[in-house]
């Protein structure tokens, strides 16, 4: 993972080099950061989910400007994305319940990825300093952490404990966006914006089927 990490780092300063050296008004490749919360909720097959939870993301961000009002926009983040829901006769924790009567449990997903945007970005023409923009595409994200709380019938079964052995290592979601860009000189702007990640593979490993999806309010510098 370290490796694989540290690669993709040295190729986006390596591009961001090339760029700097063969720039152009609208072309090349631009580096920014970012730092900004999401809002994340649990859609289960059998159970409901119980509202939203607050998670964060921070990291790497990069576009590819192939023509004067498109991109393909990347990047490299760590994203938490947390959710609550109720399921029934959820695993592992029934496993040791004898009773034949459905259990409900209230469960809290805690969920940690390296997160790899695969999207294409559409760009207005520039009004004053702002340029808005819509963006669509895939979101790749790989485990790094999951952790999990439960309760059942007012008895907690779990406080932050370790889930991985019942997590799926790889998430995919479909990425639907749109903000802006503000200009603060020739080669820095600030973004903003809103995306909805809606994660379409399931997370669990057992026979339920979950998915997790989340808002981002984004914020970013592009330099």
């Amino acid at each position: 993972m370290k490796k694989t990490v540290t690669a993709i780092l040295f190729l986006f300063f390596t591009l961001n080099l090339y760029a700097q050296e063969n720039a152009a008004p609208y072309y090349g490749f631009r580096l920014g950061l970012t730092a900004h919360p999401n809002f994340g909720y649990i859609k289960a097959e059998n159970g409901k989910s119980n509202g939203v939870s607050l998670g964060f993301s921070y990291g790497l961000i990069g576009d590819f400007n192939f023509a004067e009002n498109y991109s393909f926009s990347t990047g490299l983040t760590i994203t938490t994305i947390n959710g609550k829901s109720t399921e029934i006769n959820a695993l592992p924790y029934h496993a040791s319940v004898s009773s034949t009567t459905p259990v409900s449990y209230n469960l809290k997903y805690k969920m940690q990825y390296v997160e790899i945007p695969l999207t294409i970005k559409l760009k207005t023409g520039n009004f004053g300093n702002i340029r808005w923009f819509g963006q669509f595409g895939l979101s790749n994200d790989i485990k790094i952490g999951a952790k999990q709380d439960a309760e059942s019938n007012g008895k907690q079964l779990a406080d932050d404990v370790n889930s991985s052995d019942w997590t799926r290592f790889y998430r995919a979601g479909l990425i639907i966006g749109g903000g802006a860009e503000f200009n603060i000189n020739g080669k820095t702007s600030i973004m903003t914006g809103l995306t909805l990640n809606n994660g379409f593979t399931n997370i669990s490993t057992g026979e339920n089927t979950i998915r997790n999806h989340y808002v981002a309010l984004n914020l970013g510098v592009f330099f």
